[in-house]
């Protein structure tokens, strides 16, 4: 079965850290286009980075300097490591990718950010 399974979401106070992991069953995951989104309770779903096959990364406003987006091709893993962590930052994160003309998406690791 083709799926994408977040991980690595919790608990974490203001300034903290948190790393986040997108594994993927069924399709290779570590050479195309990835990305990361959230939804905030009651907010619509939003960009938060995409790394390209190039390599090349893209990241929201909000995150940059402090998100960073890293693949490991060995493991067919992406990573969203997360610093100075906010109380805004509080969302369930996705990951994405294309796959057979359409997105597939995983249903998301929770990130709760408070004191």
């Amino acid at each position: 079965q083709v799926q994408l399974v977040e991980s690595g979401g919790g608990l974490v106070q203001p300034g903290g850290s948190l790393r986040l992991s997108c594994a993927a069953s069924g399709i290779i995951l570590n050479t195309g286009l990835v990305g990361w989104y959230r939804q905030a309770p009651g907010k619509e779903r939003e960009f938060v980075a995409r790394i390209f096959t190039s390599a090349s990364i893209n990241y929201a406003d909000s995150v940059k300097g402090r998100f960073s987006m890293s693949r490991d091709y060995a493991k067919n893993l992406v990573y969203l490591q997360m610093n100075s962590l906010q109380p805004e930052d509080t969302a369930i994160y996705y990951c994405t990718t294309p796959w057979s003309g359409t997105t597939l998406w995983g249903k998301g690791t929770l990130v709760t950010v408070s004191s």
